[in-house]
């Protein structure tokens, strides 16, 4: 009998070397994608495109306390796939509705979890979820993705010194540059921050993630220095410090050992892999919308995005004038009234209107009257959004929100979270829900990057997360080249959402006459290329960044960038090479906007217009002018008459750009 038993153990044993794994796949709508899931001792993924393996079998686990895996030793319960197809309205977006088709796999497994597959016609997608009840604790999440080559990575770390630890690394403001560098390559201890883009030669694969709530932030790097990227996440703070930019910022002193803390049935963070065959695809992606939670604030309709008259960059520069400029009411009062002049909805005051090192909102500098000011942009028909730090705002938010919303304060620009750890991503919705709450709208800055929370608050209508032309007040040409990042953040950054990049600057520089200064001033590239920026840059609440006295001398440009819309119905990609160039439609209405940049190789392009329906158009266009090389401030503006067969051809300068506005003729 004893003999028996050893010789069926032996015979099961044989049976489970030879099981074979459980192998699950998808197409996509068009057939070229195949999703695979290969289930067996763990849970992995893999992805082709037209036949060409993209992700290789990447695991996929999450850990759950001290003891649970989710995706170690997987029993497949049931397995589910269907097809998605359905047009989403989207109000406040770069289009006016979203067409959202792809084919599902839902795996269900013993321990009340689930594994949700999407495999669209560029990009594929996974989330975890459970059914699970009561408390419980996220000790990690497992996230690879794994690549057969030593492909380059555009990869933008968290802090530039590669000798911090990871505690050190998630305090930072997410605003750094892209470094290209192979996979075996990367520092093996640098995390970086998405969307995060491996370049395949033919293809490009763009990461990122969306619908985070109540869950931090997902970084990834490369341990191994293999051929294989892999998560990392912030732990959850167990004390936090006020302290840093005057007293403004949460400053962790202590973690707990695991990333989330959690109750119940939920749904966790989608990771996407978007990938374009040309490189210009990834222009216009709307993955991160389509895979966010739908609005939960219902009425939309007192959003109103727009363009602010900003005061920081140009450090209050007005000159001219009977008054000494500053954070006084005459200084504002001055800004309302160039808002009113050029059709411009806001004006902002940024930091310095409220008492500093207070953390105070409610403390307001003698020099301003906020109420006189409100008042004052009402009658002109200009709002008034003001500019608060994270620990002022988070202190007594329902209250500064109440009080600022009934003064008529129409939003708030929220400033140095500088994490993403789960306590800040909670600060990120509490923000937005109290401010719906009260109809005020949201800029986030200090920020990390959009994670689909403006399709579910739609009153957040802006992010920072990119290393915009504030960096061109102390950044020389030799320690950072805003050029060519300007033709790289529109296929990577802009893929997860809205930046405010804060562009227009009217003092413009070659690589010979860019000099930094913080009291006035300038931007890399010609003065084209900034109006090319308020047409590529997707920005619903878009800042003027220059002086009103300095519009006021540019009155072709200002008219062009005080008329341009914020939000639009439609998008179209045309052409673009990452680091090289980009050309973008868009339309609202029936007047199109086309933007173009390159970067500091002057290059002459062609704007095949076949995009446009059958018709004739008058097309004015505002290209760099024959000196812009030199004198980058340098521009012209030529009228041509044209129908949709047409291919214009434009010379951009080093550095240059260029912007149409294309309306149909009566």
């Amino acid at each position: 009998m004893k003999k028996f038993a050893v010789l069926m153990l032996a015979l099961c044993s044989m049976l489970v070397a030879e099981a074979k794994p459980t192998v699950k796949s998808i197409t996509s709508p068009d057939g070229k994608l195949k999703l695979t899931v290969t289930i067996e001792k763990d849970i992995r993924w893999s992805v082709e495109l037209d036949g060409e393996t993209i992700i290789t079998p990447s695991k996929v686990a999450m850990q759950i306390g001290e003891n649970e895996i989710w995706g170690e030793n997987p029993r497949l319960r049931k397995a589910t796939t269907g097809k998605i197809d359905e047009v989403i309205p989207a109000p406040l977006y770069k289009k006016s509705e979203v067409v959202d088709q792809c084919s599902t796999l839902t795996l269900s497994f013993s321990g009340n979890y689930g594994i949700e597959f999407r495999a669209y016609n560029e990009a594929a997608a996974y989330r975890f979820t459970t059914t699970r009840k009561g408390d419980y604790t996220v000790k990690n999440e497992v996230a690879e993705f794994s690549f057969e080559k030593d492909n380059n990575v555009y990869c933008s770390y968290t802090r530039s010194n590669s000798n911090k630890t990871f505690e050190q690394q998630y305090f930072q403001s997410f605003e750094g540059p892209y470094f290209i560098e192979p996979m075996t390559k990367m520092g093996k201890q640098r995390l970086m921050y998405l969307p995060v883009l491996v370049d395949m030669g033919d293809k490009k694969v763009c990461i990122t993630e969306t619908d985070l709530v109540n869950y931090p932030g997902m970084y990834l790097y490369n341990g191994d220095q293999n051929t294989s990227l892999e998560s990392h996440f912030a732990t959850v703070p167990n004390e936090i410090e006020q302290g840093g930019h005057n007293m403004l910022q949460g400053l962790v002193k202590s973690r707990k050992p695991y990333i989330a803390e959690l109750n119940g049935a939920r749904t966790f963070p989608w990771r996407i892999c978007n990938i374009a065959r040309n490189d210009f695809e990834l222009l216009d992606n709307d993955m991160v919308f389509r895979l966010s939670h739908p609005n939960v604030i219902g009425d939309t309709s007192w959003i109103k995005p727009g363009k602010v008259a900003w005061d920081w960059w140009n450090n209050w520069g007005l000159y001219g004038l009977d008054f000494k400029p500053g954070i006084n009411n005459r200084t504002y009062e001055y800004y309302i009234d160039f808002a009113a002049a050029n059709g411009i909805e806001y004006v902002i005051l940024d930091e310095g209107w409220s008492v500093n090192l207070k953390a105070d909102l409610m403390q307001v500098v003698p020099e301003i009257d906020l109420k006189h000011l409100i008042d004052y942009g009402k009658e002109r028909g200009v709002g008034i959004v003001l500019w608060g730090g994270y620990w002022a705002v988070d202190r007594d938010m329902d209250n500064v929100f109440k009080y600022y919303a009934d003064m008529g304060v129409k939003g708030f620009k929220i400033d140095f979270m500088d994490r993403d750890d789960q306590d800040m991503v909670n600060f990120y919705e509490r923000a937005a829900a109290t401010a719906a709450k009260y109809k005020l709208m949201c800029d986030f800055h200090g920020a990390y990057k959009p994670c689909g929370l403006s399709r579910k608050y739609p009153n957040v209508v802006n992010y920072e997360g990119v290393n915009g032309l504030e960096q061109m007040k102390w950044s020389s040409l030799d320690s950072f080249d805003q050029v060519t990042y300007d033709v790289q953040i529109p296929f990577i950054r802009m893929v997860a959402g809205p930046m405010d990049y804060t562009q227009g600057a009217m003092l413009n520089g070659t690589k010979i006459t860019f000099r930094t200064s913080y009291h006035e001033p300038m931007s890399q590239g010609t003065r084209c290329r900034q109006l090319a920026m308020y047409v590529i840059f997707e920005s619903p609440f878009n800042m003027l960044c220059d002086s009103p006295c300095n519009y006021e001398k540019e009155p072709v440009c200002t008219e062009f960038i005080a008329d341009i819309p914020t939000v639009w119905d439609e998008t179209v990609a045309l052409d673009g090479k990452i680091s090289e160039y980009a050309v973008l439609a868009r339309r609202s209405g029936d007047t199109w906007y086309v933007g173009g940049m390159t970067n500091w190789s002057g290059r002459n392009l062609e704007v095949d217009l076949s995009f446009l329906p059958a018709g004739t158009y008058e097309v004015e266009k505002y290209v760099d002018g024959y000196e812009s090389h030199v004198l980058a401030r340098d521009f012209r503006v030529e009228k041509q008459s044209v129908d949709n067969t047409a291919k214009i051809k434009v010379w951009l300068a080093s550095g240059g750009g260029f912007a149409f506005k294309i309306t149909p003729k009566k």
